[in-house]
């Protein structure tokens, strides 16, 4: 009888809970207020799943194309992939902000003078934050670099210059990855110049130091053949939108003369030619009997004796041979 007796107040209580005014306002306004907040959640989730997907599509392209690097189009839907799903997360909060305010019957009149004063305070603190954004906009609608884009970035307050691979770029940050592997996380407002070192083509710029005793017509005869070479070469071939180019003579020294030689490349790939070029230049300059000092502070080529003051085969011989 008393369990029963315990059983029927304990409903009453439960009926009488849900008919007051705390069990009336949570079954009106409660309920609402945590629909809206998990669909806000759930579709924040699936904004956030569905941009992924994007980038891992375009990934996938990329990696089962036969493309060498990405193309700017491809870096550019990228780059909008996330700023889209970004934006779509923060209007998302606001309309539900928006919503709840309405449930909750919160005058929006009332809140116009407390809004104002919120807005100057924020207006002063949030200076920075606004100019991320602005300059993150500006960034990918003017297209200055994407994702896998290799960029030097230069910011205010900086010591020096950052250099390296764009693995995320928003309307707030960039994320720059170094060749040491660090992650560099750079708010764009802070970027006041952006050098893109892979914006559609790039350029291999070889120097080639020689002394000034050198044969000149020799030495870019030899260098003619290393541009031939390599534009025959399949693997080299394939990363060069153009054969070498001789650009003659760069500087004179003291003691040397800076031969340049260039060479346009797919973006991003101008260093790995650079590599590849300059060793064919060193193997083409001892094929042809010129050798480098080992012990000189600078690697330099030794000359090319003019035939007309050469006294012999023996006087082209490098200064370690004459040593011996």
């Amino acid at each position: 009888m008393s369990n029963t007796l315990l059983a029927l107040n304990l409903a009453e209580s439960w009926r009488g809970f849900w008919a007051g005014d705390i069990g009336v306002w949570i079954l009106g306004r409660g309920v609402d207020i945590a629909l809206l907040l998990v669909g806000a959640m759930l579709a924040a989730r699936f904004i956030t799943w569905a941009a992924r997907r994007i980038v891992r599509r375009i990934d996938a392209e990329y990696v089962e194309s036969d493309q060498l690097v990405r193309s700017e189009s491809t870096k550019h839907r990228q780059a909008v992939a996330s700023v889209i799903s970004w934006v779509s997360v923060a209007l998302l909060f606001i309309v539900v902000a928006v919503q709840i305010t309405n449930i909750l019957a919160i005058p929006i009149g009332s809140l116009v003078a407390p809004a104002a004063v919120l807005g100057a305070a924020l207006g002063f603190g949030a200076q920075k934050l606004v100019q991320d954004l602005l300059a993150g906009f500006f960034i990918i609608t003017e297209k200055q670099y994407g994702f896998g884009d290799l960029v030097q970035l230069s910011m205010v307050g900086a010591p020096e210059e950052s250099l390296g691979t764009v693995e995320d770029v928003t309307l707030r940050v960039t994320k720059l990855r170094t060749p040491e592997g660090e992650m560099y996380t750079i708010p764009n407002g802070n970027i006041v110049r952006s050098l893109n070192l892979s914006k559609d083509w790039a350029r291999a710029v070889i120097d080639i130091p020689v002394p000034t005793s050198a044969d000149l017509n020799a030495v870019n005869e030899v260098l003619q053949g290393v541009a031939e070479r390599a534009d025959s070469d399949p693997q080299l071939s394939a990363l060069m939108l153009d054969a070498p180019q001789l650009m003659g003579v760069e500087s004179i020294g003291v003691d040397t003369i800076n031969l340049r030689m260039v060479a346009r490349t797919l973006p991003g790939k101008q260093f790995e030619v650079g590599r590849r070029i300059r060793v064919l230049v060193v193997e083409a300059l001892r094929k042809a009997g010129v050798v480098s000092p080992a012990d000189g502070p600078t690697p330099l080529v030794e000359a090319i004796v003019h035939p007309a003051t050469a006294g012999g085969a023996e006087n082209t011989q490098g200064p370690s041979e004459q040593r011996q």
